[in-house]
């Protein structure tokens, strides 16, 4: 046979799920939704079922010995998923724990059968499955019963041409033994683990049948919306593809409006581009930044800023920041609260990027950045950062990010994490000691693919920006720290 058969996938309301999925819920199938207690499994069944119910496709969700409608309803109703209309014309639940312990595993599955039959609905939810499965082992006649029990529901559920789900509290060695996991069409599993204080929600589809579901685990909150799934960044292609980027982008540069540095760059700042700007605490990081997005602004280009070390009343109190954000194009990503994920934080950005048609992206600090991250993704942050650099350069915007070096004098250093191969351009401000003062330089380290200058450069940040001066001579007056530097001859004067 040459024709194959059409799948519809259903669109299931939770953002973020149906790209987990691989393009939505395929109809008519049987999907198990499992998890430990708390991991959010009523929450995201709920979520789907007001989505997918309409009068013309009704739903029917059963509870067992789980809590009572009512109580649960009390509860769900705070979502804002939560559609009071839906319930009795597009919705119904019903409660089995009087069928199971008055009459067993028969008499439970003929109410089941007899509400299917008369609601007819397009949509079975029973929640939570796996207290029929204790109460079974309560009783030994009922536990033998169990697997036939579960056999006969699920080709029952298939031959009802219904799209079902059952809700359970399973764990793994559990999981492998289960007659469900084999018959099940789609399993969902969640998860919640506490790590020193932070809280971090997973979720992984272990199965979805005739259709390539994105494998592995990925971050989800439960907030006033109801479930929110941030997908993990895959990078495609190949390490050596991302790392050295796609060099027609040199023939397009842009000015990171500070004059004299776009000629250090060689021309500007190539378009996809990643420039990581390194130094001290003070050293003008978040002015070079700003200066960028001010530049982009006189260009037409928009911008968007990620601040990880600033609240928004403390980054806007930066009156030419301030300015660019109140007229639109600036775009500002709200990073205060602890416990972030790359992937959240990357959606957030993705989301405004294309919200904005921003060209210019600026990432202050990658030190805060770290600080703010859940436990998990801090301990491996130099692989997390780089799925995100890969997304974001995969979008064509040049990205500005700064990050705290401390300057100790005896050795040199470009990232605090090992991570200087991510950029594809580094610019370094360090202070030195001139005539009794502190002065500060700046030289470009790096720009992949092109030339740069190698000069390093004093310049002073005054309250129009960064302004670059002059050449540094050779140890002239300077004070480095390095007893072996500092005790080489001075140049001699000019004779001319």
């Amino acid at each position: 046979m040459s024709n194959k058969a059409n799948i519809e996938r259903l669109s299931t309301g939770v953002p973020g799920l149906d790209n987990l999925l691989g393009g939505g819920l395929p109809e008519f199938s049987f999907n198990l939704i499992v998890g430990t207690p708390g991991s959010g499994k009523t929450t995201l069944a709920h979520q789907m079922m007001f989505s997918l119910a309409t009068p013309d496709t009704k739903a029917l969700y059963f509870t067992v010995l789980g809590e009572p409608a009512l109580k649960m309803l009390r509860y769900q109703q705070q979502f804002a998923f939560f559609d009071i209309t839906k319930i009795e014309e597009s919705i119904q639940f019903v409660h089995l724990s009087a069928d199971l312990l008055d009459g067993g595993f028969d008499r439970v599955m003929a109410h089941i059968a007899d509400k299917i039959k008369v609601y007819a609905p397009k949509f079975v939810f029973v929640d939570s499955f796996r207290t029929v499965a204790r109460s079974a082992k309560e009783n030994t006649r009922g536990d033998s019963d169990l697997p036939r029990f579960l056999q006969q529901l699920g080709m029952q559920m298939n031959s009802w041409q219904t799209t079902s789900f059952l809700i359970g509290e399973y764990v793994s060695p559990e999981s492998e033994t289960s007659p469900l996991f084999a018959m099940a069409d789609g399993i969902i599993c969640l998860s919640q683990s506490l790590h020193r204080n932070s809280m971090l929600r997973k979720i992984q589809v272990v199965k979805m049948r005739g259709q390539a579901q994105r494998s592995g685990l990925h971050t989800f909150r439960i907030d006033d919306d109801g479930v929110r799934i941030f997908p993990r960044a895959i990078v495609k292609g190949s390490i050596s593809t991302k790392v050295a980027p796609d060099t027609a982008g040199l023939e397009t540069r842009l000015p990171v409006g500070t004059p004299g540095l776009d000629d250090m760059l060689g021309g500007g700042l190539p378009m996809g581009y990643s420039l990581l700007a390194v130094g001290p605490s003070g050293c003008g990081k978040t002015v070079l930044a700003t200066q960028f997005l001010a530049e982009g602004v006189r260009q037409g280009e928009p911008g968007v800023i990620a601040a990880f070390e600033k609240s928004p009343s403390q980054l806007l109190g930066n009156k030419k920041l301030y300015s660019m954000v109140e007229a639109g194009d600036v775009g500002v990503i709200n990073t205060r609260s602890l416990d972030l994920s790359i992937d959240e934080t990357l959606h957030d950005m993705i989301k405004m990027i294309q919200k904005m048609k921003a060209k210019r992206v600026v990432i202050d600090s990658l030190s805060g950045f770290e600080l703010a991250l859940a436990p998990e993704f801090s301990e491996n942050f130099r692989g997390s950062l780089y799925r995100m650099i890969a997304e974001l350069t995969d979008l064509r915007v040049a990205i500005l990010m700064t990050s705290e070096l401390e300057d100790r004098y005896t050795d040199l250093r470009f990232s605090p994490f090992g991570n200087a191969f991510l950029a594809d351009a580094i610019i370094m401000q360090r202070y030195i000691q001139l005539a009794g003062q502190f002065k500060r330089v700046l030289s470009v380290v790096k720009v992949r693919g092109s030339a740069h200058s190698k000069d390093i450069r004093l310049f002073e940040i005054t309250d129009d920006g960064i302004v670059i001066g002059d050449v540094l001579s050779d140890y002239n007056g300077i004070t480095t720290g390095r007893p072996e530097l500092d005790r080489r001859p001075k140049c001699p004067p000019d004779k001319g």
